[in-house]
């Protein structure tokens, strides 16, 4: 599970963040000022900051400075600022991926997985990360390209077992034994309606082509 560190001088923000990242999976650490945020990272051990800029003590510009003078951990802005100078100095400053506030929880913790992912830190054991797919089975929810996508239960499932084998190239048949737990008896477009469908919700994430048509045989992820 990652080990987190949080840098937000609202107490009521740090919290809710904490509070949620716990529930996800992960050790959290609070500091609530620049200053102390460079104590704790001292400490190290840290897979991933999160971070205001307005923080009393050490202002978070400088934070960030002295983090990538430091280490090479990934680093997520939060961010009241909104203006594109604004985030494009973020960026160049060294930070990872920025968030203005207000932001949800649900898009956080998905940009926290693709950090980790590129990281080679998995976000937990029990989440499947797939580009910028980040799927809960046990919340059965999937969130793309920090969008939350909804879906049916036959589609969380198949989507659930092509992630769980990103190299595998499935049969209709054995996605449709897999996921409806029947025999598979006769040729039908069960599953095509279904990966058209789902195809179609990830459409506005830009992910739909991360499913691939293997023809003559069925279906399989992009690598």
């Amino acid at each position: 599970m990652p080990n987190i560190l949080i840098v937000e001088d609202d107490p009521s923000i740090n919290g809710l963040i904490a509070e949620y990242l716990r529930q996800k999976g992960a050790v959290c650490t609070q500091a609530f000022s620049g200053t102390e945020g460079r104590l704790c990272f001292g400490a190290g051990g840290f897979d991933l900051v999160l971070m205001d800029l307005m923080l009393p003590g050490l202002p978070g510009e400088e934070l960030l400075a002295w983090l990538r003078q430091k280490s090479g951990v990934p680093v997520i802005v939060l961010t009241a600022r909104d203006e594109l100078g604004a985030k494009v100095a973020l960026l160049s400053g060294g930070a990872d991926d920025y968030l203005t506030k207000p932001f949800e929880l649900d898009e956080l913790w998905a940009r926290i997985g693709v950090q980790l992912r590129h990281a080679g830190t998995p976000p937990q054991s029990g989440l499947l990360v797939y580009r910028d797919w980040v799927i809960d089975p046990a919340a059965r929810t999937l969130t793309a390209a920090g969008s939350p996508v909804e879906l049916t239960a036959h589609e969380f499932d198949i989507l659930e077992l092509l992630a769980a084998h990103p190299a595998k190239v499935f049969t209709k048949q054995e996605i449709f034994e897999a996921v409806w737990r029947q025999d598979y008896f006769v040729e039908d477009k069960t599953i095509n309606v279904h990966i058209s469908n789902l195809r179609a919700k990830l459409r506005p994430t830009g992910t739909e082509s991360y499913i691939q048509t293997v023809w003559g045989i069925g279906f399989k992820l992009a690598p």
